[in-house]
Formats: structure tokens, C-alpha cells, sequence
């Protein structure tokens, strides 16, 4: 144990890794300052027919859903919601500062058209290396992590394998123990939960009401329904009622590169110690309403 300790401290003090309180800082702006003086161009919108709204009892949550890293559950989930499957389920399992579930507990209801088991996508693979937006460092779950189309992603050495991770806010099809057996049990991260990336099918993240996640009952409460899911829609189907369009500063920019490094090293003069490291989970792809 102390030859480990060691061999720590010296790897610590020759790559100097960690930015000491009176070590001179690089300028760079505050995070809020780099997010508020970004120009439209670099904020990309959101596609609406990628987007669910779930109506809980409190308020919606809009999650949008990537399709290009698992079109299988995208297209599923969606025709789930336009058979309008989730109505009259639950959210029934709430586990503090773990996940928040949905669907149905019993698992006899049959959808119509959507299919009650896909095929996980684990992760998304392409012949040639696929581009992100990486952070430097070391990440105990993936070889490289960093972020695609605004969402926060892992890839494996060759950059030809590409999943999304369990951060706070992620959307993901829950299964059994077999790997193919989820297919309309769907979750909410309530916290990073990094250890289930790969063994799961991850699709999309909270675009906006995760406030309403967390109100959720965590056990039932006699003679009152618990944790109802009142609709599940595709927010393009509902633009007649919902005019909302979201935005976020795409992950591919010099002002997100800049926000990055913002996170990395805290510029604001509160922070004495800044530790020259930040993992995929700590960085919140800046989302916003379309005005």
C-alpha cells in the first residue's frame, strides 16, 4: 500500500496534474458568461419529432431521444407512444437517488404495433472511427468519453464503438436478466449511475422537467394512484397544444470546447484549488427554449 501511494504522488508531481491554489491561472471565462454570450449560430434546435412530453401529475418531461445511436428503441418507444400505451401505467418504482421507473409493473400489457422486446443497442458501431468531442483524462468506464450531438457518450479505443453513459437525467429501456427482453420499461437516472453503461440500451436524456421526476411519491400512499403516467406523446404530434422547441449549444463548438475547459479549471476567483480534470457526467450540455 505504500509503494501504491508512492508511485501516485511522483506520477501526480511530473505531470502535474493538479493546478495548486497560487499555480497562475490559464484565462478563461466563467461557464454562465461563455453560455449567455453564445451566438445563435453555434445553438443547434432540437427535432421535435425526436422529442417525448410525459405528462406526470406535477408537469411534463421532455426527453429527447437519440436516434442515431439506437434507431431500434427510438422507433419503438415512439410507436408505443402513439398507440398511447403508457396511459393509465405508472411510474412504480422509485429508487432514491437511483433511477425512477415506468410502464407496466405486471407486464401483461401488449402493445399493438410497438414490440414488447427489441434487440438491445449496447452500443452503436461504424467501420470508421466516429468523431466526438472528447475530454482529456482518464475515465475508470471507458477508454475515451466525451460528447455527440449533445449527448454524453463513451467510446471504446478505435472510436468504432459509441454509447451513451448514465448520467443524471438519462433515458434508458429497462430489461431483465436476459439482454433482449426490455422493450417498453422505460427509466430516468436520478444521479451518474456510470457502472450500467454497456449492459443496458441507453436512447435519450431530459430535456426539461426533471424537477417533476423528483416529486415523484417514493412509496405508495393508500387510496391515492401512484405516480400516474397521464400521456406519453411525440412533441410533434402535439404541436397544435405544445409550441415547445428546444435548443442546445452544440458539443462540437469552440464556445462548448471553451466551456469545457471553463468546468475543468473553475476561472471564478471563489476557487482556490482547481484540479485540471473533469468527468463526462459533471458537464450539463447547456438546453434551452427556442424563443
Amino acid at each position: 500500500m505504500k509503494t501504491s501511494l508512492i508511485i501516485l504522488s511522483t506520477v501526480v508531481f511530473l505531470t502535474g496534474c493538479m493546478q495548486q491554489a497560487d499555480e497562475p491561472r490559464i484565462p478563461v471565462r466563467a461557464p454562465a458568461e461563455i453560455i449567455n454570450t453564445a451566438p445563435s449560430e453555434v445553438w443547434q434546435t432540437i427535432d421535435n419529432q425526436n422529442v417525448l412530453r410525459i405528462e406526470l401529475e406535477t408537469g411534463y418531461v421532455y426527453v429527447e431521444l437519440n436516434a442515431q445511436l439506437a434507431p431500434h428503441h427510438t422507433k419503438n418507444i415512439k410507436l408505443l407512444a402513439q398507440e398511447k400505451f403508457y396511459e393509465g401505467l405508472n411510474v412504480y418504482r422509485f429508487v432514491e437517488g437511483f433511477v425512477a421507473q415506468g410502464g407496466d409493473p405486471t407486464g401483461s400489457k401488449m402493445p399493438v404495433k410497438a414490440q414488447k422486446r427489441i434487440n438491445a443497442e449496447l452500443s452503436h458501431k461504424t467501420d470508421k472511427k466516429l468523431a466526438i468531442t472528447a475530454l482529456d483524462g482518464s475515465d475508470g468506464y471507458a477508454i475515451r468519453t466525451g460528447f455527440l450531438n449533445g449527448f454524453a457518450v463513451g467510446q471504446n479505443y478505435g472510436g468504432t464503438k459509441t454509447w451513451m453513459t448514465h448520467c443524471t437525467g438519462t433515458f434508458a429501456m429497462a430489461r431483465g436478466n436476459e439482454i433482449n427482453s426490455g422493450g417498453t420499461e422505460f427509466y430516468i437516472t436520478l444521479s451518474p449511475q456510470r457502472y450500467l453503461d454497456r449492459n443496458i440500451t441507453v436512447f435519450g436524456r431530459v430535456l426539461e422537467g426533471m424537477q417533476h421526476v423528483q416529486q415523484l411519491q417514493r412509496t405508495p400512499v393508500e387510496g391515492k394512484p401512484y405516480n400516474p403516467i397521464k400521456r406519453v406523446d411525440i412533441l410533434s404530434d402535439v404541436a397544435t397544444q405544445d409550441q415547445s422547441v428546444f435548443e442546445y449549444l452544440q458539443t462540437n463548438s469552440a464556445e462548448f470546447e471553451e466551456l469545457v475547459a471553463a468546468r475543468t479549471n473553475r476561472p471564478e476567483p471563489w476557487f482556490k484549488f482547481t484540479p485540471n480534470y473533469v468527468d463526462v457526467c459533471a458537464i450539463t450540455v447547456p438546453t434551452r427554449r427556442k424563443s
